[in-house]
């Protein structure tokens, strides 16, 4: 019996021993993790560092108070609140936008954003053959801020609706028409109303912005442009300028203006619009919040009262919303551009 007694003792302290392991494990499991312990268990895309650690830039290419540079100053305080950060706007002008939209092209700080218009991402590359950066691949799309329909406007002294373009036929080349600058919007949608409009011949002519146009077409100039209702609808209320018809269906900021189709022209469906991009070198922390924090605040009741004020609808669509938009308008003006031979030395 003594003899027995250690494999006894051995088999009893074997079986205590995996006992308390087994007792040890279940404890350490049931046992919450320590952030800590949870962060190290992460992957390596999913141990985001926070964002943004610095002020944040938006760079706009048009001048202070330009309708672009006004989207882009009332995005930026209530995006600085929800960013924790001031957001600053800082105005880089030239080249139709196409000098900042450049620069955020080429940013790697992942604290500079860029506000840019319709040219920047889809014409300006079927334009300028040298363009220093590519629009589908140097940026990262995050929202399409506002938009606004093109108003054909001419002087007061000249008639409305079909008589209007059964005018211009019969003027052929003796009348101008007014636009911000080759390859501009203004510009390529005049051309796509002259295709649609039998006979119109009217000649461009570029100014370096858009009261200057309204300027000329003041002074007979001009007898007609194609601009946002912003700007024109101060002069049509004080009897100078005509408004002719919108480029697309109706809109709220111009209620009693009609389409150009009730005129005849069909599939003339042009607007202006405002988008906030990165780079393509984003990182995803950024594009995360950006994605969630801009389109909320577009939408917020007060920013879309202030844009509407500036003459603009708000729109704040998902990173993916932009890019359809970007596609299908870059295949629309890139039309446009080869059936009418636009080139820009």
């Amino acid at each position: 019996m003594n003899a027995l007694l250690p494999r006894h003792l051995s088999k009893f302290l074997s079986h205590a021993a995996h006992a308390a392991g087994a007792t040890f494990l279940i404890a350490a499991c049931a046992y919450p993790v320590s952030a800590a312990a949870q962060n190290s268990l992460k992957k390596p895309d999913e141990q985001a560092a926070p964002w943004p650690t610095r002020p944040v830039r938006i760079l706009v290419g048009f001048p202070g108070g330009s309708t672009p540079d006004m989207s882009a100053r009332t995005l930026a305080e209530p995006l600085s609140r929800a960013l924790g950060q001031p957001v600053i706007v800082e105005n880089r002008v030239g080249a139709s936008g196409n000098i900042a939209a450049d620069l955020v092209a080429k940013a790697s700080d992942d604290h500079t954003l860029g506000v840019v218009i319709n040219g920047n991402l889809t014409s300006a590359k079927q334009l300028y053959p040298k363009l220093p950066y590519d629009p589908a691949k140097d940026f990262t799309p995050i929202s399409l801020l506002t938009t606004a329909p093109l108003m054909l406007v001419a002087p007061e002294s000249l008639p409305d609706g079909l008589p209007f373009f059964k005018a211009a036929a019969q003027a052929g080349s003796r009348w101008n028409y007014g636009t911000v600058g080759n390859g501009s919007v203004g510009h390529l949608g005049m051309e796509l109303i002259k295709s649609r409009a039998a006979g119109m011949a009217a000649v461009h002519v570029p100014y370096a912005g858009n009261p200057q146009v309204v300027t000329a077409m003041l002074g007979g100039q001009i007898q007609m442009a194609l601009i946002p209702p912003g700007i024109a609808l101060p002069h049509i209320r004080s009897g100078k300028l005509r408004a002719i018809g919108l480029a697309g269906g109706r809109s709220l900021l111009a209620p009693d203006v009609p389409p150009l189709a009730e005129a005849g022209l069909k599939n003339v469906n042009l607007e202006v619009w405002t988008a906030l991009v990165g780079p393509a070198s984003l990182s995803k922390t950024a594009q995360t919040r950006l994605a969630e924090a801009v389109p909320r605040i577009i939408r917020d009741p007060d920013t879309r009262q202030k844009l509407f004020a500036q003459g603009w609808q708000a729109v704040g669509t998902s990173p993916e919303g932009l890019t359809s938009r970007l596609k299908d308008e870059t295949a629309l003006l890139g039309d446009i551009i080869r059936t009418r031979g636009i080139k820009i030395e």
